[in-house]
């Protein structure tokens, strides 16, 4: 008789009939995995997998990457322009003439009437940054519009402030590769596995050759958290807190590296003043870590040879996010730990290109981390483009969570969205859907035509998905990757620059700004204005990042002119001797009273509501929602709720439930599970009309990011279980 593996069939693959391999950057995340799509012989995309020679996910790709190939053919892609009069009309297909000539009489129509500002733009983490840039100069330097951002507001907005409150500049200074040097990892409300896996891997397979031991700093047992050597389920809203603990058992203890701080800071009296009032005992009272753990994660941060810190969503979606990443930055610079091997402050970015956007897109500012502040930046890049200087606002305008409330206060009336959908993004989103209704005119651009966004929408315009076009896209650790176009779009619609390209043509029917239509001669253009800053790209081209799988940025024309092989770009910013981008060349230690403005629960709204992704979904659902393989995971919205809180409020597992904020309420599944403590529900915010029909609308004061992650709520079992399970499935339609 045979056992084990032999009596079984061994595994056999699909043979999907590839022919052909085509190269591509993964569209999800922000980890920059290089991927292959394979075409059969009609040309149809069949399949996607890893590239083993790329140096990010080295021949992995996790599960949205394996079927997104299937995206191309998803329900919902938008396949003709479509015009209405009003948003509660019927739509009507018409050409793309009539959208663009509509869009752009209205534009004008819109701000000859209530002013320049009286129109605004939105556009996402998720195009190509040749994209970015064109619309960032057709803003900018046509529309003329201040109030112009991105989605990125509502997850890297934090990250982005709080490096330029620490260091003068935007951009991450690490890389992945600092896992394999460092001696200590603290993750702070960062869930590895789930939100960004590969980089887990990464990490993972340096921890298991290292042993470096792992501090997660979560109010949940996430996966990341179960692998941890040490958990630290920190009471929400309150990392400043711990923060300030921790510095204060390093200068109690002599632990901080004087001679670093010394050479490379300004503020040192001013941050000991401060963390002075957060001893142990009195900051274990508020965060909810004990006092002599704080103790042992100060010592064992400090006393490592070189010491990383990352996080993600659950420092940045707070209202004291921006402080969260000052914080962050404040321990790695007073014990030295930035810009060294396995020393570092890394943000692990949400969006596939959040970053390109942050670097070119001119939403908060000017192209390459230029400041509309700053007389030269705006000198530089009007000669460049051709305008009058005096085009350009000395400051920037509003972010995308305040573009909401001026539309509901009547100050805009006019909405281009691009590749975004805020009624399923925005916290509180009853009374985004409410300002929505308020618009004289909004203009949606997606690759789908049924967000919900575009319910009120008066002009829909269908762009391009992904890889049906050309371009670069930069992930978290800065490298820059290729994009090149598998398929075509389907029917009528465009890539996003050929509609940008457009566009600018009526606005700029004197032709004094140039815009080139072929990616490559537009990266060339953003190469050239890149010299000498901070993120110089002069040193590469669409040929060059394609041949090494991604080069990470800075990477000079002297880089390239010295036949670097393979290009090594500049892996970590501020190496000693740390040159910082403030006016005297040094970081900021700045000092973060903890200012408790959190909703928190009470006798009405007793649970703590948490909110975050799952590894199958992607955001709204958008996408992942009509990939078989990842929807089938988790169709439904749930919570995970402790069994002593279902128990006491006599739910079983599968049950449905009304959860009720202040706000407005949803209807659930129940899934107990010891992953979250009696006083606090998780909740994926992947749901449409769901998790963020209950967030809380408050904002960081610095980045005006929302606080997702702290809110407060009650639970009512729901006597008719049959009607709840039909309101949900109707939750999840699309």
């Amino acid at each position: 008789m045979l056992f084990g593996r032999k009596q079984k069939n061994p595994i056999k693959i699909a043979d999907k009939g590839v022919v052909e391999w085509q190269y591509a950057t993964c569209g999800y995340c922000s980890t920059g995995c290089s991927i292959e799509v394979g075409l059969n012989s009609e040309g149809k995309p069949v399949s996607s997998r890893g590239v083993a020679d790329a140096d990010v996910n080295r021949g992995k790709l996790c599960l949205k990457g394996i079927f997104e190939h299937e995206l191309f053919d998803s329900a919902g892609r938008g396949t003709a322009p479509k015009i209405r009069d009003h948003w509660h009309d019927e739509w009507r297909e018409t050409d793309w003439d009539t959208v663009l000539d509509k869009t752009h009489d209205e534009i004008r129509r819109i701000q000859e009437k209530y002013g320049r500002d009286s129109f605004a733009v939105i556009s996402t983490g998720q195009m190509l940054t040749e994209e970015f840039y064109t619309l960032g100069k057709l803003t900018r330097g046509l529309i003329g519009t201040n109030n112009y951002d991105g989605n990125t507001t509502l997850c890297m907005a934090s990250a982005v402030s709080g490096y330029k409150r620490s260091f003068g500049s935007d951009g991450p200074p690490g890389c992945y590769e600092d896992f394999e040097h460092t001696d200590c990892l603290i993750a702070w409300g960062s869930n590895l596995p789930e939100q960004h896996p590969i980089i887990y891997w990464r990490m993972k397979d340096a921890q298991e050759k290292r042993k470096f031991p792992l501090v997660v700093v979560d109010p949940r047992v996430t996966m990341l958290a179960q692998f941890a050597d040490i958990h630290l389920p920190i009471t929400p809203g309150t990392d400043v807190v711990l923060q300030n603990a921790l510095m204060h058992v390093i200068f109690d203890e002599g632990l901080e590296d004087k001679d670093y701080i010394e050479a490379n800071t300004t503020g040192i009296e001013e941050l000991r003043a401060e963390v002075a009032k957060y001893d142990p005992t009195t900051a274990s009272k508020i965060c909810g870590i004990d006092e002599d753990t704080i103790r042992s994660v100060a010592r064992l941060y400090a006393n490592a040879g070189a010491a990383m810190q990352i996080w993600t969503m659950g420092i940045n979606q707070s209202t004291h996010g921006s402080d969260g990443v000052v914080g962050i930055n404040n321990l790695s610079l007073i014990t030295g730990n930035i810009g060294k091997p396995g020393g570092a402050s890394l943000s692990i970015t949400g969006q596939c290109n959040a970053m390109g956007t942050r670097e070119w897109s001119s939403c908060s500012g000017l192209p390459n981390y230029r400041y509309l502040e700053n007389e030269n930046d705006r000198k530089e890049i009007a000669e460049f483009w051709n305008i009058d200087e005096s085009f350009l606002p000395k400051k920037r305008g509003m972010f995308q969570t305040d573009i909401y409330h001026a539309i509901e206060a009547g100050h805009i009336k006019g909405l281009w969205l691009i590749a975004t959908n805020p009624l399923s993004s925005l916290p509180n989103s009853e009374r985004v859907r409410k300002a929505m209704e308020k618009l004289e005119f909004c203009a949606v651009q997606d690759c789908y035509e049924d967000t919900e966004s575009a319910q009120y929408a008066h002009v829909y315009m269908p762009a391009g998905a992904w890889a049906e076009k050309e371009g670069v896209m930069t992930n978290t650790e800065r490298r820059i990757n290729l994009v090149k176009p598998i398929t075509a779009p389907p029917g009528q619609a465009k890539p996003d620059l050929w509609i940008f390209n457009q566009m600018a043509k009526r606005f700029n029917q004197e032709e004094r700004v140039h815009f080139p239509e072929k990616p490559a001669e537009i990266f060339q253009e953003m190469a050239s204005i890149s010299k000498g800053r901070l993120a110089d790209i002069s040193g590469m081209s669409h040929e060059l990042i394609e041949q090494n799988r991604g080069i990470q940025w800075p990477y000079t024309e002297a880089q390239r002119d010295n036949n670097e092989t393979p290009p090594k770009g500049g892996k970590r910013l501020y190496t000693e001797p740390a040159t910082f981008m403030h006016a005297d060349g040094k970081a900021k230690l700045i000092p973060l009273p903890f200012i408790d403005n959190n909703e928190v629960p009470d006798e009405k709204f007793p649970i703590w509501l948490n909110t975050g992704r799952l590894i199958e979904h992607w955001h709204g659902r958008t996408k992942t929602g009509k990939i078989g393989n990842n929807n089938k995971y988790s169709p439904i919205p749930f919570i995970e709720i402790n069994p002593d809180l279902a128990a006491e409020l006599g739910i079983e597992r599968g049950e449905y439930v009304r959860l009720v904020s202040r706000r407005s309420d949803a209807v659930v599944m129940a899934t107990p599970t010891q992953r979250v403590p009696k006083n606090m529900v998780f909740l994926p915010f992947h749901f449409h009309d769901c998790a963020n029909r209950l967030t809380l609308g408050l904002l960081d004061p610095y980045s005006r990011q929302p606080a997702y992650k702290q809110s407060a709520v009650r639970i009512e079992k729901l006597p008719d279980q049959e009607a709840a399970a039909r309101l949900s499935m109707e939750m999840r339609a699309f």
